[in-house]
């Protein structure tokens, strides 16, 4: 027994406007963490534990 083929849903018109003003403000407000701390506190340890 085969399975149907479910059709992928559009976005259309106010939707997808909507939808790529999201995007745009999402990416935006994107930002990169700092692991400058962390990666201190590490080589710290690794440095104690002579590794």
């Amino acid at each position: 027994m085969a399975i149907a083929i479910k059709s992928i849903p559009v976005l259309k018109d106010k939707a997808a406007v909507h939808f790529t003003t999201k995007i745009a403000e999402n990416s935006a407000k994107k930002s990169s963490i700092d692991f400058s701390k962390q990666s201190s506190v590490a080589s710290k340890i690794l440095a104690k534990a002579k590794l």
